[in-house]
């Protein structure tokens, strides 16, 4: 390939089913520590990154993950997580998976092998030049990450990429790659330890940034977030409480009449 796997190198760790319990989790978190300071020094890269999505979300573009098994679960998980976070429609983070939806759950033998599906499943959604597609890919050579990105590059749709290998050609593809570099694995191979975790963390940090610089927080409080469980209801009531310097029942009818901490805010402002 041209490049050293890192993901695929033997484990610092031999004999793991000699070791006890107590063992085989001290190293599992050793390794883990590692991971946030190996994102740490990619931070430029991910705000190179973010910038270009925001400029992109503001013209009404669109986000998108594409990726297969552990990878693509991830991107599946943070775009479903923002609708109910930050109040927006599922239309504007798309997770897709190589495999589709059985992938989330069941390994779909070989859809990551393919050169031409994601391109497809992309264009099922009417990709166009607003919207911004990031490959997640811990190996960086996912035949269906980077066909995806290519067809995207030349059809002047912004790429960018999650990857735990230096040089992968999913980072020569992406216009913005950032690469995670996390080394060996406590189990050898497995890339869904501290690669999945970088991936995760990485994910994180673009959609909750993307949301924020969109005017989707005010002050540190999720107010656009969905009323969906009696949780998130009792939340949006201490954040109205708070704001407002109104009463826990006249906070509660209040969100409850609006369905929505901003809109709660803002008619209470208006003498609504």
């Amino acid at each position: 390939m041209g490049f050293i796997k890192t993901t695929e190198q033997t484990s610092k760790y031999n004999h793991l089913e000699k070791m006890s319990v107590n063992e085989l989790l001290t190293n599992i978190n050793n390794e883990d520590k590692t991971v946030p300071l190996s994102v740490e020094k990619k931070i430029h890269n991910i705000e190179q990154l973010v910038q270009a999505i925001v400029s992109r979300m503001k013209m009404g573009g669109r986000l998108f993950y594409v990726g297969a098994g552990t990878s693509g679960r991830l991107g599946v998980v943070d775009a479903s997580e923002c609708p109910p976070t930050f109040g927006v429609s599922h239309n504007v983070v798309i997770g897709i998976i190589a495999g589709g939806e059985t992938a989330i759950r069941k390994a779909v033998e070989f859809a990551e092998d393919s050169t031409t599906q994601c391109w497809e499943d992309l264009n099922a959604y009417a990709i166009n030049q607003n919207d911004t597609v990031v490959g997640i890919a811990a190996s960086g050579t996912t035949p269906y990450v980077i066909s995806g990105l290519e067809k995207c590059n030349e059809n002047n749709i912004l790429t960018g990429c999650i990857t735990c290998n230096e040089g992968s050609p999913l980072s020569k593809t992406a216009k913005h790659p950032i690469e995670i570099l996390v080394g060996p694995e406590f189990v050898t191979g497995s890339s869904r330890m501290k690669a999945g975790t970088a991936q995760k963390l990485v994910l994180n940090m673009i959609s909750t940034s993307v949301m924020i610089q969109l005017g989707k927080i005010k002050g540190n409080k999720m107010v656009d977030m969905q009323l969906s469980n009696n949780k998130l209801v009792d939340r949006g009531t201490k954040m109205l409480m708070e704001e407002l310097n109104i009463s826990e029942e006249t906070a509660n009818q209040l969100l409850l009449k609006h369905n929505n901490v901003r809109a709660a805010i803002n008619n209470f402002n208006h003498g609504n």
